[in-house]
């Protein structure tokens, strides 16, 4: 199998990668970016526009640049190597997806050119706080009414929600707490009257907030795909996000390692380079051995993103459970070979620690997706 990339996606690589080194060159710009109002500077969201990027993911007649899984996995490759604080997990990637993947024509002819623009963002709130990992518990309503729904309910950490312009809302339709069935999606303003968010920083340096809904009235063409039946739509987001995430989490680990090394051939202890210490040499390989094993595995999540949802779901799972690990793994070692250093607040390597850490139980923990793994009698029986 050909795991070369086409020459579109190596100039897209350069080009990403170039503008993701010029903007974040140092930890005091990353900082700078975070300091602004919504935790990440306009600025940088329109250069990102300019770029293509936003609407990457989108097909052409949409009004997108017609992108892949590859070309989304070479773009948070490239974000996480320089911890971009940008909400392109949360608008493009979580709310994009669900309005590609749902979306009417009408839905997408009117949204995603805004969203390529950068005139519109987008966040995904689905999760609450009983559901956990469980992507079918949602206990949020929409009642019907005269040209229209009704909803009540709450969602949790709703990443970038104060950046965004429309919320991807999921409310129950039908059915029991805990059924899959009876699921809808729905766009909804963040300006709605009964509409409440309660942002808060997020351990990692980013944005999220909870979103309280009472007495939210939206009109019928709010609804995003079928009624009663968004749940595997859901599903597809999330898998979509895992794949993104671990392409975060390569480019994370790959700055961390890079990080360390070269500290390793500056800091001195007793007249000599603490790199020249043969135990430590081996630990600098144990990191690079468990970033490669993250990279293959997120080759392999990209590949299977787009498959059906019986291999599709076990194999995301599969990626992200290697990812965890690795993450843990590396950021760990990087701690303990930096010593105290590593931990400060002044020191980038602590702040890409604490993202992997973030993104360790973003989507699922390990001992979630062991299980979703194990359900479905491992990667052969979902084969």
């Amino acid at each position: 199998m050909d795991f070369d990339l086409t020459s579109e996606q190596r100039l897209l690589k350069d080009s990403v990668a170039r503008w993701a080194a010029d903007t974040y060159a140092s930890l005091d710009r990353v900082e700078a970016s975070r300091s602004e109002p919504l935790g990440f500077s306009e600025a940088h969201w329109a250069e990102l526009a300019e770029l293509g990027l936003l609407g990457l993911p989108f097909s052409e007649a949409d009004g997108g640049f017609g992108g892949g899984p590859v070309e989304t996995m070479v773009v948070m490759e490239a974000l996480g190597r320089a911890l971009a604080p940008e909400p392109y997990l949360a608008s493009v990637i979580l709310g994009g997806a669900a309005l590609r993947l749902a979306g009417d024509a009408a839905q997408r002819a009117r949204l995603i050119p805004q969203l390529a623009g950068g005139s519109l963002r987008l966040a995904f709130a689905h999760g609450e706080r009983q559901a956990r990992y469980d992507l079918e518990d949602v206990a949020t309503t929409a009642r019907p009414e005269a040209g229209g729904y009704v909803l009540d309910g709450a969602k949790g950490v709703v990443l970038n929600a104060d950046a965004a312009g429309l919320l991807v809302v999921s409310a129950r339709t039908a059915g029991g707490r805990r059924e899959g069935a009876g699921i809808s999606l729905f766009l909804v303003p963040t300006d709605t009257p009964g509409l409440t968010l309660r942002p808060y920083p997020t351990q990692d340096g980013g944005r999220a907030a909870d979103v309280i809904l009472r007495g939210v009235r939206v009109p019928s063409e709010a609804l995003l795909g079928p009624a009663d039946g968004a749940l595997p739509i859901i599903e597809q987001v999330i898998d979509g996000a895992i794949a993104a995430v671990a392409a975060e989490a390569v480019g994370l680990m790959e700055a961390l390692q890079d990080l360390t090394v070269a500290y390793l051939k500056t800091r001195k202890q007793f007249g000599t380079a603490i790199g020249g210490f043969q135990a430590l040499q081996h630990r600098a390989v144990d990191m690079l051995v468990a970033l490669e094993q993250a990279r293959s595995m997120e080759l392999y999540a990209t590949m299977m993103v787009e498959a059906e949802a019986e291999a599709r779901g076990p194999a995301l799972s599969a990626a992200k459970v290697q990812i965890n690990r690795s993450a843990r793994f590396v950021g760990q070692q990087a701690v303990q070979l930096h010593g105290g250093i590593g931990m400060t607040q002044e020191y980038l390597g602590a702040h890409q620690f604490r993202r992997l850490t973030m993104i360790e139980i973003l989507f699922g923990d390990t001992a979630h997706h062991l299980r979703r793994v194990t359900r479905a009698g491992g990667l052969l029986g979902a084969a």
